[in-house]
């Protein structure tokens, strides 16, 4: 019984951290956009730029090495 003189500060402390972490959220606005992640994920993107063209220096250390 003694540890509880111990253990109920410590949960509430620690249920005011959790409040005062899902208050801070709510404030910068990290729940504005609920569903633009999961309709992101459905889409490609077709505006994504391609690779950059591999230069004649590259094609060279990348050529496999015989012993």
């Amino acid at each position: 019984m003694e540890g509880l003189i111990y253990l109920i500060p410590v949960a509430l402390l620690l249920g005011l951290i959790g409040l005062a972490a899902f208050m801070w959220a709510l404030k910068s606005g990290q729940f504005e956009d609920l569903d633009g992640a999961a309709e992101r994920i459905l889409f490609d993107d077709d505006d994504a730029p391609d690779a950059p063209p591999r230069r004649p220096e590259d094609k060279k250390s990348q050529a496999p090495h015989r012993s």
